[in-house]
């Protein structure tokens, strides 16, 4: 098994190509070892000393390091590559418990009438021009909520963009000014923490 290594936006994370499906479809955020739990591959990621993060994607995973650690990814690479490899080889499932799958960590506000046709729009493009770019770089990002009244489009950044010192210009230079572009009800563009 050859598995590849990219470097990310973010100087922290590095992610990892296993030339086969993570999830398949989807993507999965771990913020802490205490979340990993559920999945053998992300358990054995933060078993890694040094790793902060984890973050499933359709075909990589990322995985972050802490800032002031000490610790060089030339040192941690080598241990998360044989993390994920011997995850592969054990044909271990990716979650081990029913409903292991996180949310898009969005409210459950019901949208209705121009505000939810808004919302469509805001998610389409999310889904089909956004995200698919922002993957590349090891990342997602996915809508949390709209505020109709303000015109506030709040977003989760995870992945390779959580932390990243460039996600803020990504947000407003490139994700702002597209969802301004064809959402005229957009005014601005949020992180949601």
């Amino acid at each position: 098994m050859f598995i590849q290594t990219e470097q990310t936006p973010n100087p922290q994370t590095l992610k990892f190509l296993p030339g086969r499906d993570v999830t398949g479809e989807g993507a999965h955020e771990f913020r802490s070892a205490a979340e990993a739990q559920r999945s053998p591959l992300a358990r054995a990621l933060f078993a890694v000393d040094g790793v902060t993060r984890v973050f499933f994607g359709s075909d990589f995973l990322t995985a972050t390091k802490a800032e002031d650690d000490g610790l060089d990814w030339k040192h941690l690479k080598a241990p998360i590559l044989a993390a994920i490899m011997e995850y592969y080889t054990s044909g271990a499932p990716l979650f081990e418990a029913e409903g292991g799958e996180m949310g898009d960590d969005h409210d459950n506000t019901v949208y209705e009438g121009d505000a939810a046709m808004v919302v469509a729009e805001i998610k389409d493009l999310l889904n089909t021009r956004i995200r698919p770019a922002v993957a590349q770089d090891g990342g997602d990002i996915l809508f949390n909520r709209f505020e109709p009244e303000t015109g506030l489009v709040w977003l989760h950044m995870r992945g390779a963009c959580s932390g990243c010192p460039s996600s803020a210009a990504t947000l407003k230079s490139g994700v702002e000014n597209m969802l301004k572009h064809y959402v005229p009800e957009v005014t601005g563009v949020e992180q949601a923490l």
